[in-house]
This record gives structure tokens, C-alpha cells and sequence, in this order.
């Protein structure tokens, strides 16, 4: 369990050009690559839909090193409704809250130098003002639950994750798998958790050799399997085995292969132009616009 890695979140956007923007401009993310399908993923990374869509790695370095956002477009859809679920991504990057400012964006101070913005879909993001870290700026990420003992009981007992601090008071946990990674916080809403049709997943590496294991312990614990271990293919790259999960508040939970996806997740360098090239030839907000209809709301 020493080797798991946190990934990455996978958020739905609707606007892509505004997203990018956030990523970019905002954010100060770079584009680690990018790849257009033109139908849905065995494992429902772009959610229920079976249309073109398209994904988008954005992040501060390298996945081997930093945790990053997955950014996933369905061509026929322009907004999805957000619940409770996702409550945030917290970031350290006084350049963010200036970026941020110069633009124009909003930002709402929360406490002493941290500032509560919100990308394009309103996906919230907490920036601690403080010089950006050297090593992975994105500090945690955070979700809703609706009951804090059992979620830490999956989360540790089951996913074997470190808990690094536990406030019953506040009703939160922060939890991870290594110091020097991104950490996971679980804090409870006070009542059921909604996904909305927002819905992310949180994505973690392992050893291949672990995957069987995993899948086989939630089928004896009777915990929840959306999707059991698969073999995904990209055209032209490393092939990568995942099996999905789902938490006892259904947040979905993605575990990969390590040795695969380390080939998969190279930096591309043409990933900001094949990005531009997809959004400058995507014609579908013209095409609604035209026939006076609007895309549709999942």
C-alpha cells in the first residue's frame, strides 16, 4: 500500500474554452495531454453518455509527481447540476489568487489569505495565499459524507489510507497515502450526500498484482464494484487495467495500474495545441445556436 499514488479528479465541464481558461490563466496549470473519443468509455470516464467526448489532463507537473485534474467534455451537453458531493480543491499558489484578481474573477476571502474561487460549472477551489510549493501545489481534496466513522472505516480500514488528523468536533478527516501527496478529506454534510449529475471520481495508482486483490476484497466486505477489473485501451498507448469502486456515499473510486499508467500519463507536448486545434474545430455551441436550441442540461 506504500506504492499507492493519488492521481487525479475527474470533473464534467460544459464550457471547455472557459475551463481551459481557469486551468491556464487562472490556475497556472499547464496542459499534460489531450485526447478526443468519439464514443463513451468502458469505464464511464466521461459518465452515462455514449457520444464524442473529450479529456483533458491539466495539472502543475507530471502525474508521477503531482496530482492533477481530468477534465471531461461530452460535445452535446452544456452544464451539469453539482450536489454536495464534491466540496472543493485546496491549493497553495499566491500567483493563483494574483492571476485571479488581474482577471477578474471572483474570490471571496474564507479565512486569513485563503480565497474561495470557483471554476466554470462551479467546481469550488480554496487558494492558500502563500508562495506555491515547490513540490505539488494541490494540497487536498475534499468530499461530502454523510456519516464521518464509516467513511474513515472504508477509506482506512479497507483502502488502507494513513489518517493524519481526525476532528470530531468539526466532523472532518483528512487521510492519504503518503506525506508527500495529495491528502483526501472527508467532511460531513448532515445529511444524505447528492451526486447531482455532476459527479466526479478520485483516481488512484497501484501495483497491478494489487487490482485483483482490491476487487476481491469488496466483493467479500460486500462493498460496492461499479466497474470490475477491465483492460482499457487508448489507440497508440499503453493499455491500462482499472477497477471502479464506490464508497458508501457512492463517491466513485478509480484504482489503475501503476506500470501501465505510468506510460500512459507521459506529458504530451503537443497537448496545449491538440486542445486548441479540438476546441477551435468544435462547432457544436454554433450548430445549437443556429437551429435556436440549447445543449442540453444532464
Amino acid at each position: 500500500m506504500a506504492a499507492r499514488r493519488a492521481l487525479h479528479f475527474v470533473f464534467k465541464v460544459g464550457d471547455r474554452a472557459r475551463t481551459a481558461r481557469f486551468y491556464r490563466e487562472l490556475l497556472g496549470m499547464r496542459v499534460l495531454r489531450h485526447e478526443e473519443f468519439e464514443e463513451g468509455c468502458k469505464a464511464s470516464c466521461n459518465g452515462p453518455y455514449d457520444g464524442k467526448w473529450s479529456k483533458t489532463m491539466v495539472g502543475y507537473g507530471p502525474e508521477d509527481e503531482h496530482f492533477v485534474a481530468e477534465l471531461t467534455y461530452n460535445y452535446g451537453i452544456g452544464e451539469y447540476r453539482l450536489g454536495n458531493d464534491f466540496l472543493g480543491i485546496t491549493l497553495v499558489s499566491s500567483q493563483a489568487v494574483s492571476n485571479a484578481k488581474k482577471m477578474g474573477w471572483p474570490l471571496k476571502e474564507v479565512t486569513s489569505g485563503v480565497f474561495e474561487t470557483e471554476a466554470p460549472g462551479g467546481y469550488k477551489f480554496y487558494l492558500e495565499d502563500k508562495e506555491q510549493l515547490k513540490q505539488d501545489p494541490v494540497w487536498k481534496v475534499t468530499l461530502g459524507v454523510s456519516d464521518l466513522q464509516r467513511s474513515v472505516s472504508y477509506w482506512s480500514g479497507l483502502l488502507g489510507m494513513k489518517i493524519y488528523e481526525k476532528d470530531e468536533e468539526k466532523q472532518r478527516a483528512l487521510l492519504g497515502y503518503a506525506d508527500n501527496q495529495c491528502k483526501l478529506e472527508l467532511k460531513a454534510v448532515g445529511g444524505a450526500v447528492d451526486h447531482g449529475t455532476a459527479f466526479g471520481r478520485i483516481a488512484f495508482s497501484c501495483a497491478k498484482d494489487e487490482l485483483p486483490g482490491i476487487e476481491a476484497l469488496m466483493k467479500k466486505e460486500n462493498q460496492k464494484i461499479l466497474t470490475p477489473l477491465v483492460s482499457l485501451d487508448t489507440p497508440g498507448k499503453a493499455t491500462v487495467q482499472v477497477v471502479i469502486l464506490a464508497d458508501p456515499d457512492g463517491h466513485e473510486i478509480c484504482f489503475v495500474g501503476d506500470e501501465a499508467f505510468r506510460e500512459l500519463s507521459k506529458v504530451d507536448p503537443a497537448g496545449d495545441k491538440l486542445l486548441d486545434d479540438a476546441m477551435a474545430a468544435d462547432n457544436s455551441d454554433k450548430w445549437f445556436a443556429e437551429h435556436n436550441m440549447k445543449k442540453v442540461s444532464a
